[in-house]
């Protein structure tokens, strides 16, 4: 059994963690914050304080500065702090310094997105295989325990895909993840975490179709459907995390993502990119300066946490799973429905950092209680998923399960079609007013 969590990070994932992990301190023992804005940290304590989320005062909530990119330096906070837990929610940049420091110290790793290279965008499938995978042995021979991507997406979709191989299905034909965000935070344009990374996200699309990878042009693939709570919602077929992992341990033959954007996203996405503000990649400045564009966009986009007072409406992301139970096909849709009024109401949050940082300190509590606790390394779906779900239930995000007639209306289908005639289909309208710019926010008129 694991005690005492080091929280790195302290953006708005690390926040709902934060008091998450206050809340259950007495499973969890001490939890320090650190980040290379010792600040921000400090804010985040006063918010768990302010809200009275402490659960067993006895036990230290505190915040050290560290930059995580230091190897050293993160081994020897790990040591001074007696963590036995670390939870990674920096930047993908720092994972495997991070994951480093949890060798040489033995402390469990846990993290909630694929590691990335500045340089480097959208790597060759599976992407786990270029960086953590490559530490599986090591992390085998020391009987380290890593868990990967135990976020939301991915992470929980994660058990969902290991709950419905257990429970719903003898056999998986395809699993389609959707992820919608039906709310609102009332600015022109903002990213719900981190520009940067949400960015980078979308610079190609890498899909499991028909067990392969296959490529396909970003925002090329549309479908609109309709969700439980939130209604009717465009969405697009797009690569990430938690396919890289699926796709070799669950058997199905085709497990797409499809991520939620409206056409006002569509429309300042594409400007952006075409234009180049959104490169990875260094340019120099007539003045011989050299930036690259796509920390210039993040320095200019709202801090997404400074969203949260006013974000209105719902998030609803889940795995849309058919197959065959007993002979009979069988369609099932395990989801879950946030909603951005009750999440700042309770931690200060959004709904988005809050799907996103409640997951590890679930994962944490599991650790902490022996029952994950695999010591080597592994992704959320080869864990037993019904243990994670249940604490969840408990802690803030319930999981709904939904049957739907195989083929009905309340199906989805993710095929996908010849590009010519999803390109054709994937259009995004938005009206604008070069003199009021928030006409483009501006709800459509009822059609007559």
């Amino acid at each position: 059994m694991k005690k005492n969590v080091l929280i790195i990070g302290a953006g708005g994932v690390a926040h709902v963690a934060a008091h998450k992990a206050a809340m259950n301190n007495d499973v969890l023992g001490d939890i320090c914050i650190a980040s290379r804005t010792l600040s921000k940290c400090d804010e985040i304590i006063e918010s768990v304080l302010r809200k009275g989320h402490l659960k067993d005062p006895a036990n230290r909530l505190y915040s050290r500065q560290l930059d995580a990119l230091d190897i050293p330096a993160t081994v020897k906070l790990i040591q001074e702090t007696n963590s036995g837990i670390v939870i990674n929610l920096g930047a993908a940049f720092i994972n495997m310094s991070v994951l480093e420091a949890c060798l040489e110290t033995g402390a469990v790793y846990m993290d909630t997105a694929i590691h990335e290279e500045p340089d480097k965008v959208c790597e060759t499938p599976p992407w786990y295989a270029n960086y953590e995978w490559k530490r599986k042995d090591r992390c085998a021979e020391k009987g380290l325990t890593a868990i990967l991507g135990v976020g939301f997406d991915p992470g929980v979709v994660n058990a969902y895909c290991a709950l419905a191989a257990k429970r719903y299905f003898d056999q998986i034909d395809t699993i389609d993840i959707l992820d919608v965000n039906a709310g609102s935070h009332g600015k022109y344009f903002a990213t719900n975490f981190d520009p940067e990374i949400n960015f980078r996200e979308f610079i190609k699309v890498w899909t499991w179709i028909d067990r392969q990878w296959k490529e396909y042009p970003t925002h090329s693939v549309k479908r609109v459907y309709d969700f439980p709570v939130v209604g009717p919602c465009p969405i697009y077929l797009n690569g990430h995390d938690e396919l890289h992992s699926l796709s070799k341990n669950i058997d199905a033959n085709s497990i797409r993502f499809w991520m939620g954007f409206g056409d006002h996203y569509i429309n300042v996405f594409t400007v952006l990119r075409t234009l180049g503000f959104l490169s990875h990649l260094p340019v120099t400045l007539t003045t011989g300066q050299e930036v690259v564009p796509l920390k210039v966009v993040k320095a200019l986009f709202p801090d997404p946490k400074t969203l949260a007072p006013g974000y209105t409406g719902k998030t609803c992301i889940g795995n849309f799973v058919k197959g065959w139970k007993d002979g009979k096909p069988r369609e099932v849709f395990i989801y879950q429905v946030s909603d951005h009024k009750q999440c700042y109401e309770e931690v200060e949050s959004q709904g988005i950092s809050y799907t996103a940082g409640v997951p590890p300190v679930a994962a944490a509590m599991l650790v902490a209680q022996g029952i994950w606790d695999p010591k080597t390394m592994v992704n959320v779906e080869e864990l037993d998923p019904e243990p994670f779900i249940a604490i969840l239930d408990r802690i803030g995000l319930p999981t709904e399960v939904k049957e739907i007639q195989p083929g009905g209306q309340e199906s989805f289908d993710g095929s996908v079609r010849e590009l010519a005639q999803e390109l054709a289909e994937s259009t995004a309208t938005v009206t604008v007013s070069a003199a009021n710019p928030m006409i483009a926010l501006a709800p459509k008129s009822p059609k007559n």
